[in-house]
């Protein structure tokens, strides 16, 4: 999701350091300097895979740029996380967000839809007769081709983005930009936002997994859910189905209300 971000943060610590002196050691000492500036393990594991990344496509050149790939460790962590947006508090990130970021957060919360498919979605992809979004296969993470259906809200968010482009940007071609460019990261600003509104911590990764359980939660059916949110296996969209206090008590309430009737009947045999 946050690419850019990852590889700026490692260029702070290895800039100006050779592929052939990236060691072991070296790599050792930024994790520990990434876990005292209090990272989470899946953070630093994300920057450590751009990483290896780059490693890898070095040593693919013809002729090699790299000729040794130093050990790069996997830290462990929980990669099951918990965090998703309550309504309400998408309504409060979204006043506190940037004007410029908050159909992608409008996008995202609506269908689970990837980072990179948000920020790299073209205008030519956006059908406002049919009222239809097309992700072609190759602008999607598992090659497959998705349409996305806009309605309500959603629609009138993507028209009244239309009407802002075509008037102040008309060459820009991306459907959410900041001043007629492309959105490539949203770190700083998301962060500042998401601190203002009460709920620091969340990622835009969070709005893949609140997306995914506003569908289901509304009652669409998991394979056409899997197809919007762009899920190929239900294992890993199951992951996104994220319970939490009121579902259990809602829970508990429709249990308690299934004795009450299985009672009922058995006292109706009496």
């Amino acid at each position: 999701m946050d690419l850019q971000r990852y590889v700026k943060n490692l260029g702070k610590h290895f800039k100006g350091l050779p592929a052939v002196y990236i060691n072991s050691d070296n790599i050792d000492k930024y994790i520990k300097s990434r876990l005292a500036d209090g990272l989470a393990n899946a953070t630093i594991n994300r920057e450590l895979s751009a990483l290896k990344r780059m490693f890898h496509l070095g040593s693919r050149r013809t002729p090699p740029k790299v000729h040794s790939i130093p050990y790069i460790p996997h830290l462990e962590e929980n990669n099951v996380r918990s965090g998703f947006l309550e309504h309400k508090d998408y309504l409060k990130l979204e006043d506190e967000l940037p004007e410029y970021l908050r159909l992608g957060l409008t996008i995202a919360y609506h269908t689970g839809v990837r980072f990179e498919e948000t920020f790299s979605l073209t205008w030519k992809q956006v059908d406002l007769t049919k009222g239809a979004i097309y992700l072609d296969r190759k602008d999607t993470k598992t090659k497959e081709p998705r349409i996305v259906y806009l309605t309500g809200e959603f629609y009138e968010k993507i028209a009244a983005q239309k009407e802002l482009r075509d008037a102040l940007f008309p060459g820009c071609k991306y459907v959410v930009f900041n001043r007629g460019k492309r959105i490539k990261d949203c770190g700083t600003a998301w962060d500042s936002a998401c601190k203002r509104a009460g709920i620091e911590g969340l990622l835009f990764h969070d709005l893949r997994r609140s997306g995914c359980r506003n569908m289901i939660q509304a009652g669409v059916d998991e394979k056409t859910a899997m197809i919007i949110s762009g899920h190929k296996t239900s294992s890993v969209f199951k992951r996104y189905q994220i319970v939490n206090e009121s579902n259990l008590k809602e829970a508990s309430e429709k249990v308690m209300l299934y004795f009450r009737k299985q009672e009922a009947k058995a006292e109706r045999k009496l």
